[in-house]
């Protein structure tokens, strides 16, 4: 028989089966299920299963898709499931919902995509996994705490030891927690997050996570090991927002379930229950507000080891469940991010030096150090220093309200043990910081290598990077950058040393910087549900979110509390996923309703008003009645999308009706000025959308003259989010660029120039109160960069960047720029660079989307090189602007401006 020739053969089967034999050139990829990579522990009952597609030479969109799931990782990889299959859809979506109600609960599901590309070739198969976790199944035992009240200072620890005799296939472990928790097999943690689990109103809701142990647990005998924090439940601190007087308030507690899979099928679960044995240890003081104190010489070695003797500890205690709402923490975890060593340090004295870590951060510091045993360590945490070089915390300590000496601010305290070498860093506490002063009261040698700091933050990967020719510009976008992620912990904050708090307020206002930079929509999708769970009856949420009961009185007017419309509005027009907006929309609707209950004209004066600003401040009626407009516009939206008809009119009606109540009062039609034509008072109504049509080019040509008036800025944080967009997108791009690249006062240049490495939360630097040199309220510049240079914007009628719209603007002063943003769909890349008299733009539009590209330009032509793709544009001049439409493909135009 001769030999069959491979190559004749792939040639015969390509002639006569193509349909078999084309394979598309994408292949699907970013699989993600609830917006996580291969998560373990989800328990809503129909997730949400997202993909792109990525390897694509040419143009494509999907045409069609299918999704396989099954138990077997084998059979779903060759495109058999046992639990599912959709079959081939004839859709482009690239999110689908898992049929509702047939998964199973502590099951690994595997999952497979398959997509067809508009030319019908079939990709190959990609394979992700979710594992479901208790998915309303109870838990097996009970919640438990150790004998002691609120008041006591040290931290539980727990300990139980258990028998595993067989062969073990996989090991999950179930816990929840009111308060924070560390979790321990047999010595080691499990994991590598902190500050877990996320805080939330925990009466009403709590949260409990899944750990993968297989590896932590051996043959024979085992311990598991617990350790306690206060976090926000037991907050023993005193401040301003009296979260000490939470009602919820009570001893730190858990409810555990280690469940054991064994290779001969056989299932054990290891429980809390009152057998287990609690005592004290060397934490003897944790504030997630202040600082830790930790006392080495009160360790217990091996306390989480299975040969520790604990014939001294005492028996847990059974104990009430904080909520009867307990749910899976599914969203990216707070983790140690980065490591930073300091760039000096400087010894003041032999018992104190003061490290200097070169840049701002959120997290907390490590010190190795040798000393005699009960040397008592103080590590005083500072944003700046005194004129004498000591730390000065008198910027970020003024709503502390100690009651004695024994809890101070940023302070971690250590006794040392005299054990040779010995380190400690905190467990349950986070700080914002830049210095680190280190007092002893016993003399004490340091160098560098004896501190370390570490970056924490929720972990959320990037979505998004800039650069210009402009070195300020670039400044700014990474401080932004460091200051989103130094206040995002499970929840957007406004600072992370002085306050930790969940203003609405700064996080609506940041909410695009955010979305375009990072892949936040876990993190904005709990902390709605956290705005769901403190929203009273009639409607009204408090300022701060979560909250222990304040902020229903003061600072929750309508320009803060928007937050609970404007942010899942922006998630809907960055994934395209409706979800949120649906899981909000009773609440938005309530919210809408209450205002519009107190506000019979349409107007309103509920509200704090253009916050912190340079010189003047906007018309609070007129900044709050804008919100209110915006509030219903989005709920009219929302409504339209979901289908409710009836609410369709009535808050069309209702928008149409503030929107006409704002233009009666403050709008002299005439001159084109709002109130008294302030730049907030301009530029909201422009941003917002309230502007009649035919007198937004007098309007905005009035906050182009109002600025260069002024000689500058003057705005606070409400005018902040509006000026920069109002100008560019109506015609005045170059002076919102004069603005945002400035480097004098008032400006984000200014901060630059000075040393800043993040956004502070004052104009001014000056001043020994309310200026957190740390603060993301004046964050949204770095969206503007995306918006106004790069032009990147999602499309309303095609969400999710399906359709994107493009419109730089190549302002006078700026040599090139460059932004790219990932999208559900893939990277977004806007580019462009001046030569001369022409404007070379290079565009990436990721498979499956299209784009509408809008310039202010008179001709456009190709200008790629044989790498390039010369797909066809379609062209129209129209009013002065160039448009084009965009297929999925990488672009790169010769431009000439007018």
């Amino acid at each position: 028989m001769k030999k069959i020739n491979k190559t004749a053969l792939l040639i015969l089967a390509a002639l006569f089966f193509p349909s078999f034999y084309a394979k598309s050139q994408c292949k699907p990829t970013a699989l993600r299920c609830e917006y996580l990579e291969n998560p373990i522990g989800v328990d809503v009952s129909s997730p949400r299963l997202t993909w792109n597609i990525a390897g694509c030479k040419n143009a494509v969109s999907q045409k069609a898709y299918k999704i396989v799931a099954g138990t077997d990782s084998t059979a779903v990889a060759a495109g058999k499931g046992n639990v599912w299959e959709s079959g081939k859809v004839n859709s482009d979506r690239m999110r689908v919902l898992f049929p509702d109600n047939i998964l199973k609960p502590f099951t690994r599901h595997f999952w497979s995509v398959q997509i067809w590309d508009d030319k019908d070739n079939a990709s190959d198969i990609s394979v992700s996994f979710f594992e479901t976790g208790l998915m309303n199944s109870p838990w097996q035992e009970s919640w438990v705490t150790d004998t002691d009240d609120i008041h006591v200072k040290q931290a539980p620890y727990f300990r139980k030891v258990f028998q595993a005799g067989k062969r073990i296939k996989s090991a999950r472990a179930y816990i929840a927690a009111a308060g924070l928790y560390e979790l321990y097999l047999n010595g080691e943690k499990a994991g590598n997050h902190r500050l877990d689990p996320m805080f939330t109103r925990y009466d009403r809701r709590t949260l409990y996570l899944t750990h993968d142990v297989t590896s932590l647990i051996k043959n024979g005998a085992n311990a598991i090991g617990v350790l306690l924090g206060n976090g926000w439940y037991n907050h023993q601190s005193t401040a301003v927002w009296f979260f000490d007087q939470a009602p919820w308030r009570a001893r730190p507690k858990f409810c555990l379930d280690l469940r054991i899979t064994y290779e001969d099928g056989t299932i054990e679960t290891i429980s809390s229950d009152t057998r287990w044995k609690t005592s004290f240890g060397p934490l003897i003081f944790n504030s997630i507000y202040t600082a830790e104190h930790y006392d080495a010489r009160l360790e217990q070695k091996g306390w989480n080891t299975a040969g520790f003797d604990d014939s001294k500890w005492k028996n847990a205690i059974f104990t009430a469940a904080p909520s009867q709402n307990i749910v899976s923490q599914q969203l990216h975890p707070i983790r140690d991010v980065e490591e930073i060593k300091p760039v000096s340090v400087k010894k003041i004295n032999p018992f104190v030096y003061v490290f200097d870590l070169g840049r701002n951060i959120s997290g907390v510091s490590r010190i190795s150090v040798s000393g005699q045993k009960g040397t008592i360590i103080k590590l005083i945490h500072a944003e700046r220093l005194r004129k004498d070089g000591r730390a000065d915390q008198s910027n970020i300590d003024y709503h502390y309200r100690p009651t004695d000496d024994t809890d101070p601010f940023q302070t971690d305290i250590f006794i040392l043990s005299g054990n040779e070498e010995e380190s400690f860093r905190p467990r349950f506490n986070y700080k914002g910081f830049q210095y680190v002063e280190v007092i002893s009261d016993k003399p004490i040698e340091l160098s560098l290598e004896n501190l370390t700091a570490y970056f924490m933050h929720s972990d959320v990967p990037a979505a998004g990077s800039i650069h210009s020719s402009n070195k300020t510009l670039n400044k700014i976008w990474k401080a932004a950058n460091n200051s989103y992620l130094s206040n995002l912990f499970g929840y957007p904050t406004d600072c992370p040393q002085r306050e930790k708090n969940g203003w609405t307020g700064d996080a609506h206002i940041a909410v695009e910087m955010g979305l375009y930079n990072f892949d936040g929509i876990t993190i904005y999708e709990k902390w709605l549900a956290d705005h769901r769970d403190e929203q009273l009856p009639n409607g009204v949420l408090p300022a701060i979110i979560p909250t222990s009961g304040w902020g229903y009185n003061w600072a929750n007017g309508v320009d803060w509390t928007s937050s609970i419309a404007i942010i899942p509005w922006n998630i809907y027009l960055f994934y395209g996923d409706e979800q949120l907006l649906e899981k909000s929309y009773e609440s938005i609707k309530k919210y809408v309703n209450y205002i519009d209950s107190k506000s019979p004209s349409g107007l309103t004066e509920w509200g704090l008003g253009d916050w912190i600003p340079i010189k003047s401040k906007a018309d609070i009626e007129l900044t709050s009645s804008v919100y209110f407009y915006a509030d219903a516009a989005i709920l009219a939206e929302a409504a339209k999308l979901l289908g409710r008809g009836e609410d369709v009119k009535k808050y069309s009606d209702l928008a149409l009706k503030i929107k006409n109540a704002i233009n009666a009062k403050f709008l002299n039609r005439s001159t084109g000025i709002y109130a008294s034509g302030l730049q907030t008072e301009l530029s909201a109504p422009l941003f917002w959308g309230i502007v009649p049509e035919k007198l937004k080019a007098k309007t905005a040509e009035k906050l182009a003259a109002r600025v260069k008036a002024d000689g500058g800025m003057d705005v606070g944080l409400l005018g902040s989010k509006t000026l920069l967009n109002a100008l560019s997108e109506n015609g005045y791009a170059d002076a919102a660029y004069q603005l945002a690249s400035r480097e004098t006062y008032p400006s984000w240049g200014w901060w630059m120039k000075n040393g800043a490495a993040t956004l502070y939360e004052n104009w001014k630097i000056e001043g020994n109160k309310d200026i957190s040199l740390n603060h993301i309220m004046f964050g949204e510049i770095s969206a503007w960069y995306y918006k106004a240079l790069g032009g990147i914007f999602p499309d309303p009628a095609a969400p999710g960047f399906k359709n994107i719209i493009l419109k730089p603007n190549f302002v006078t002063g700026l040599q090139s720029f460059e932004a790219s943003h990932e999208g559900p769909y893939g990277k977004i890349f806007s580019s462009w660079q001046k030569k001369g008299r022409s404007v070379y733009y290079h565009v990436i539009i990721p498979p499956n989307s299209t784009a509408d590209l809008m310039l202010p330009a008179k001709k456009m032509t190709a200008a790629g090189n044989d790498l390039k793709q010369k797909i066809p544009v379609m062209q129209k001049k129209e009013n002065g602007m160039l448009f084009a439409s965009l297929s999925a493909g990488e672009y790169q135009f010769k431009i000439e401006l007018y």
